[in-house]
Order: C-alpha cells, then sequence, then structure tokens
C-alpha cells in the first residue's frame, strides 16, 4: 500500500475524505493528516505526493510534488499551482475539471501507477492482523451488518480459530434477522459464533432514556459490558474487534471533525474498558470500499449488498423511550417496507432504506372508528459514500402501496410520511 502513497494534509472532515476517497477511487492508495503533522513524518512515509490546504506551512519545502489547494473556494494569485477547491468537487463529487488536475497530478507529476486495489488492501491488513495478534485470543464484535461482517472475515483468514465471534442480540435487530446472522456465519460460514440473547438487559438498562445521545452511549457501554463477559467465559482475550468505518469516525467528532453523534462503537465506548486493545481493521474505509473488501474475501454477494443498519439498530429509528410495544411495531412496518421496494426491483438502486417509528400519535379512521396512533416515517437515500445522500425518489406508485400495507397490517400506525430531506442538512438516520 505505500509504494504509490499520496498524502493529504490540512483538510479534515469531509473535504479531505471526499479528496482521500477520489484519489482511491483510482486505485492510488492515500491516507489523510491533520495540518500539524512534521515534516519529519512526511519524509518516514515517503508520499509521491502532496494534496495539501493552501495556508499549510513548510509542505512546499519539500521535493517531492504538491497540489496546492484554495479551501477557502477562490482562487490564490500568489502560486500557480494553487487551484479552488470549487473547482474539484462539487457537493463532495468529482468535478471533471477536478477529475482531469487530479488525474494529471497522481499520474504525470507523481508518476503513480494506479494499480492499488482491494485486493492489495485485504491481503496487507491480513498480514498486519497475523503479526499484530500473534497466538493471542481475539473477540469480534458482530452485529451482524456489512461493516462488522467483513471485519470478521478477515480476522478469521487471519487467525482463524484464535477469533470467537460474539453476535449480541440486544432485541433492536430486524423482524427474523438475528436467526438469520447466526445462520450465515455459523452455518454457512463456519466462524466461531456466540450468540448472546439479551433483549430484556438491554431494555432495562434503556427504561426512561429518551435523548439520542444518551441511548446511543447507554447502548454502547452495554455492548462492551456483554463482551467483557463473554470474554471472560471463553478466557483472557487481548483484542476487540469493532467494524468501525471512516464516517462513524467523523462524525463522532474524530480527526478534527465536529461531532454530529457518537456512534456506538467511537463516541459512544466506556472510558474503561477490560481488553488490552481495540482493533478496528476498516476504520479508513468508507461503505463502497469495504463492500468491495467482503467481495474480495468471498462474503456472499447477497450479505456484501445487505441494507446498512447502525449498531445501535432500531434503538435510533424509535424517538424516544424504546419499549417492547413500539419494538414490535416497528419490525412489522419496516419489514413490509423491506418487503415492497424488493418486489418492485428497487433495492439495488437505493443505497438505504427503512422505517422510523416517531413519537407522534395523530387522530385517524380504521374500520369506521376513531384512532389515535403512531406516524411512521420512511427514509430512502441514494449515495456513495455515506458522507453526503439525497433522497431517494421513490415512484408514488410503491410508496402508497407501502403505506396503505403498513396501515392495514400493523396495529398500531394509522399515517405514513415519507423523508425528503437530503444529507446535509439532515443526517441518514433520524438519531
Amino acid at each position: 500500500m505505500k509504494d504509490e502513497l499520496i498524502l493529504v494534509i490540512g483538510f479534515l472532515g469531509q473535504h479531505g475524505q471526499s479528496i482521500a476517497r477520489w484519489i482511491r477511487k483510482n486505485n492510488v492508495y492515500c491516507e489523510v493528516y491533520p495540518n500539524d503533522v512534521s515534516n519529519k513524518k512526511i519524509e518516514e512515509l515517503k508520499p509521491k505526493g502532496i494534496v495539501c490546504n493552501i495556508d499549510q506551512k513548510g509542505v512546499v519545502n519539500l521535493k517531492i510534488p504538491v497540489l496546492l489547494i484554495d479551501g477557502s473556494g477562490k482562487n490564490a494569485t500568489s502560486a500557480s499551482e494553487t487551484v479552488s477547491i470549487n473547482k474539484l468537487f462539487s457537493q463532495g463529487v468529482g468535478t471533471p475539471e477536478g477529475e482531469r488536475i487530479l488525474l494529471d497530478f497522481l499520474h504525470k507529476k507523481c508518476g503513480c501507477s494506479g494499480n492499488w486495489n482491494m485486493s492489495d488492501f485485504a491481503t496487507a491488513k491480513i498480514q498486519q492482523l497475523r503479526k499484530q495478534i500473534g497466538d493471542k485470543k481475539v473477540m469480534c464484535a458482530m452485529s451482524g451488518g456489512v461493516d462488522s461482517s467483513v471485519a470478521a472475515m478477515l480476522l478469521h483468514k487471519a487467525v482463524g480459530k484464535q477469533l470467537t465471534c460474539v453476535f449480541v442480540d440486544h432485541g433492536l435487530m430486524r423482524k427474523g434477522e438475528g436467526d438469520e446472522v447466526e445462520a450465515i456465519f455459523k452455518g454457512e460460514l463456519g466462524m466461531n459464533l456466540v450468540r448472546v440473547c439479551a433483549q430484556q438487559r438491554f431494555l432495562n438498562k434503556l427504561h426512561g432514556v429518551s435523548d439520542p445521545e444518551e441511548k446511543r452511549k447507554v447502548i454502547g457501554e452495554e455492548f462492551i459490558r456483554v463482551f467483557e463477559e463473554e470474554a471472560k467465559k471463553i478466557g483472557k482475550c487481548d483484542f476487540l474487534v469493532q467494524g468501525t468505518i471512516y464516517p462513524d469516525i467523523i462524525e463522532s467528532g474524530g480527526d478534527g471533525a465536529a461531532s454530529i453523534k457518537s456512534h456506538h462503537n467511537v463516541g459512544g465506548l466506556p472510558d474503561v474498558i477490560d481488553f488490552k486493545e481495540i482493533i478496528e481493521p476498516l476504520s479508513n474505509l468508507f461503505k463502497d470500499e469495504v463492500r468491495s473488501v467482503g467481495l474480495v474475501l468471498g462474503i456472499p454477494e447477497r450479505l456484501v449488498f445487505r441494507q446498512p443498519f447502525p449498531g445501535p439498530g432500531l434503538g435510533v429509528r424509535i424517538i424516544g423511550e424504546i419499549t417492547k410495544e413500539k419494538l414490535d411495531i416497528l419490525k412489522e412496518a419496516d419489514a413490509i417496507f423491506r418487503e415492497e421496494i424488493s418486489a418492485a426491483g428497487l433495492n439495488r438502486d437505493i443505497s438505504q432504506y427503512f422505517a422510523v417509528l416517531t413519537d407522534m400519535k395523530s387522530v385517524g379512521v380504521k374500520n369506521g372508528e376513531r384512532t389515535y396512533e403512531y406516524t411512521l416515517a420512511l427514509r430512502a437515500v441514494k449515495t456513495v459514500d455515506f458522507m453526503s445522500a439525497s433522497w431517494a425518489r421513490i415512484p408514488y406508485e410503491a410508496l402508497q402501496k407501502v403505506s396503505e400495507k403498513i396501515t392495514k397490517e400493523v396495529s398500531g400506525i394509522n399515517r405514513v410520511v415519507y423523508d425528503i430531506t437530503n444529507k446535509p442538512p439532515a443526517t441518514i438516520e433520524w438519531e
């Protein structure tokens, strides 16, 4: 990975990762560093080139190609090699002119061949994990989602029987998902998986909690406590593996970005945990890159392209306090939405789609009688990197069918609305 390394310096948060992701999409490995990275560190990394903010001091003194970018959006007059960030990207997407500028920089000025790919990443990461772990025992936090599944497979290939995957069934999964996760990873893939049924435990901890940040932190801490307990049953485990990806870190306030919300496996972690080290093998990758790694590792396509699911599960798709009644209502409604999207042939066109149970009730009519029941929100978006997203234009006929089926078949819901907000200003999840 280090043979053709490009550094992005001084662009943290979304801009830095948009640039880095574009470079990696063109098969050149890239890493992002803050503006206080030392020249000594840069020289140790031996990059082929640097993309940096014009305000970065001292980098232009290095004897390697540098592309200066004015992050303010204005073209600087002091340097002929400086380009505006607006020439490169528009709303996080590379412009035609930006692609030409970056390709010219990567290939002509830096001499990159563009031969890096996800197969290289997987091979290097497996070797790194094998060296890091040695003969120690490892526990992987399995949620059943794409990220933790790919992380688990990397570890499975790296250390085999030393790995124990712990799937905590907290009762916040989608309908029938707990059984499916166990069947796939324990049965089909042959992993050493332990399923912990902890539905009531999590509901007890979440009783009376309605603030979204507090819910995430409660779920995050309880996750860790369950893992610690399971680790003691298995024997000494030095490492805990999580499927954290880069957008999780950015939205939790990492790498200098503003904190948007605490992800259960980043900002939600308690201060003290009973593991020597946490391993996050996917922490530098975006969702589409994670899926590519999954395919390289041989994970079945139907698993790789499963709907993304947050670590806190339905806990962040229920507004207000979480109760068993609300969970049962949401599970049924969400299952209908997903089934109808798939039946309409839209499941591969939409990046993520799900239902949210709001905390609002309204007056309705069922069977000629007055009702006062919950309002359900449907959410569907299209995105490449999950850092930004646009709401999906689902045909009205499909939305009507979903609405009619949910209000007819799911007790407790008498109104369905559709969320037409992009990210930003909204996030993809409601909490």
